[in-house]
């Protein structure tokens, strides 16, 4: 279960012909398409033949020849300039994100989804079976759905949602209490489930996500990192003992970063493990500082992660690591969520005062400029809701399309709040997170 995380708290190109008219006359009309490998096709040109009937056939047919001799070194260049287009378009949208048009795959969706969409992971109340996975469009043009899962599968998430990313097109969901993986496409439909809860090895849980270069890394409790197929869902090799209660997961030049939390006693260790992925092996051990925790992300090829260490009195520890500088381990501030976008490391820090009834808890939003090193302690946020100054943060992340902020809340109990900002930091809108404790996101953009 991840736990009240603030303060101090609680661990846990095809040819056609048609026939047009333009005014009274008819033309013949070649149309030009480009298909992507489905039955989709988009025109990508077309020219009109005057339509003149079966009398003048012959004549015709010899223009048209003349014609399209011309035509075919200039049909020619143009189409390779199409295919060159294409190229580079697919070539783009290599990456993790994978979220462009031609990545939608709404295969069994019973509802028509925007283009640009979002969805968010709401973890839901530890053994309350109530975890879901909340859609929202960013460009207002679709309602919101609560829970877009039990719409689109007919069935429960399950207990605890742990984690969700986005690789390749598709969205991967870790289910932490009720321990398994699934896989789903971009409308949210339910495509392949992994259940761990009958493996010894991994049956203390799924914990943190990262994907690369075809497989998903999970991190489980029970000091153990699973190697899996992203597109069978076959788990094709475990890494065991690797301490005890694994947390945040992050990839950076061929090396999986682990963070080693804690034992099942909650005896805190100070630990980040660094596997090679290209044998799957332990390449070594970091030391850091105590309880590396949930948090955890790679930009600009380093490792930023942040240590929930109980004995420091002004905040969780933010580091970095740097696998340039032989995995140098570097202590930036205090931290207690953080997200990045363009070589920028957005921050929160959440203090609270457990001595007062209430509790009262003051938010700090700053930024990390990872470029030059430098800390800009004035907030990234303007015009921001006043509650949000004070409130129970749960969730922060950035679209790394358009640079969009949000940042979620909780109270563990009642539907958390989700609060909208644009790059610039101006408020967008706040709204109804559709459950309890959102804590990650996926954007197709």
């Amino acid at each position: 279960m991840q736990g009240q995380e603030h303060g101090r708290k609680n661990p846990f190109p095809v040819l056609g012909t048609a026939v047009s008219t333009i005014g009274n006359k008819r033309f013949h009309r070649l149309e030009t398409t480009v298909s992507y490998g489905g039955n989709e096709r988009f025109p990508i040109g077309e020219l009109a033949f005057p339509y003149i009937g079966n009398a003048n056939r012959t004549k015709y047919n010899q223009l048209k020849y003349k014609r399209s001799m011309k035509m075919k070194a200039s049909n020619l260049w143009y189409g390779l300039l199409c295919m060159l287009a294409v190229s580079v378009s697919l070539s783009s949208c290599s990456d993790d994100n994978g979220n462009n048009d031609d990545d939608r795959d709404d295969t069994g969706s019973k509802v028509q989804l925007p283009q640009v969409r979002a969805f968010f992971l709401n973890e839901g109340s530890y053994n309350g079976n109530n975890a879901g996975i909340s859609f929202y469009a960013p460009n207002g043009d679709a309602d919101f759905i609560s829970d877009i899962y039990s719409y689109q599968n007919d069935a429960k998430l399950g207990d605890t949602g742990q984690c969700m990313i986005e690789y390749e097109g598709e969205i991967y969901v870790a289910v932490y209490g009720s321990n398994y993986l699934a896989k789903l496409n971009s409308a949210g439909v339910e495509q392949q489930r992994l259940s761990f809860v009958t493996d010894p090895e991994l049956s203390a849980g799924i914990r943190y996500l990262a994907a690369e270069d075809g497989y998903i890394y999970a991190s489980f409790w029970g000091g153990v990192v699973a190697k899996i197929n992203a597109q069978t869902l076959k788990v094709e090799s475990k890494l065991t003992g690797l301490g005890d209660n694994l947390e945040g997961v992050a990839i950076c030049k061929d090396m999986l970063y682990v963070a080693n939390s804690c034992t099942a006693e909650y005896v805190y260790h100070n630990e980040v493990k660094v596997i090679d992925l290209n044998t799957f092996s332990l390449k070594e051990t970091l030391t850091v500082a105590e309880n590396p925790y949930t948090q955890m992300l790679e930009e600009n090829d380093k490792i930023f992660f942040i240590s929930n260490d109980y004995s420091s009195i002004d905040g969780y520890v933010l580091q970095v690591i740097d696998p340039a500088d032989n995995n140098k381990v570097t202590k930036i501030g205090y931290a207690t969520y953080m997200a990045a976008d363009d070589d920028v490391l957005y921050l929160v820090n959440s203090m609270t005062d457990w001595s007062t009834q209430p509790y009262t808890t003051v938010n700090t939003f700053f930024t990390y400029n990872i470029k030059t090193g430098q800390t800009n302690n004035a907030s990234f946020l303007k015009n921001a809701p006043a509650e949000l100054a004070s409130s129970t943060l749960h969730m922060l992340v950035v679209n790394d399309d358009n640079g969009d902020i949000y940042i979620g809340t909780s109270d563990f109990t009642t539907n958390g709040t989700i609060y909208r900002f644009k790059k610039d930091g101006t408020f967008v809108e706040k709204f109804d997170a559709g459950g309890i404790s959102p804590n990650s996101a996926v954007f197709f953009n």
